[in-house]
């Protein structure tokens, strides 16, 4: 048994394969999945096991770069915003607009897999994009680091809490 770990087999075998820029696309119980998904279904009863506990596991376990969600999350239900602001502080993570039917466009058939929870909850999805370990990348003395790592160095070590910026949807 893994201890402090994920236990669910298909999920952690998922997770293992992300590479850069692979999506992990995280729901709530209602989000139409596209039919032949990679799909990891956590959702047991309304409200359990809930988006903000996935999400703080998948961060326990992967590095992500970017978050996207609909803009509405942060006007519309406010208390899962800040919530979702908590969890990713000082991941290195960016937020990012957009709109539920972009979710459901074009980062579910993006998404390599799709994680649905069990909350009952609107605006409950997040494209998470994945990304590589800041501190071991550019890590020898003589590779120059790429901007955007030194970006998310800083986000991290400043431990920086993510808000979405105004941009558009």
């Amino acid at each position: 048994m893994r201890a402090g770990r994920i236990l669910h087999p298909e999920l952690a075998r998922d997770l293992a394969t992300l590479g850069h820029t692979d999506v992990v696309l995280v729901t709530d119980a209602g989000f139409p999945i596209p039919a032949g998904a990679n799909r990891v279904d956590l959702g047991l009863t309304p409200g359990h096991i809930d988006v903000r506990t996935v999400l703080r596991t998948l961060l326990d376990e992967i590095f992500v770069e970017e978050v996207h969600l609909a803009g509405e999350l942060k006007t519309h239900h406010p208390r899962l915003y800040g919530e979702t602001q908590e969890i990713f502080t000082g991941s290195g993570a960016t937020f990012h607009a957009t709109t539920h039917e972009a979710l459901i466009a074009e980062w579910a058939p993006r998404a390599k897999v799709v994680v649905r929870s069990g909350s009952f909850e609107p605006w409950a999805n997040f494209a998470l994009v994945a990304s590589t370990a800041p501190f071991d990348w550019f890590a020898d003395d003589d590779v120059t680091i790429l901007p955007a790592y030194v970006e998310r160095r800083r986000l991290i070590t400043e431990a920086v809490r993510p808000d979405l910026a105004e941009e558009k949807r």
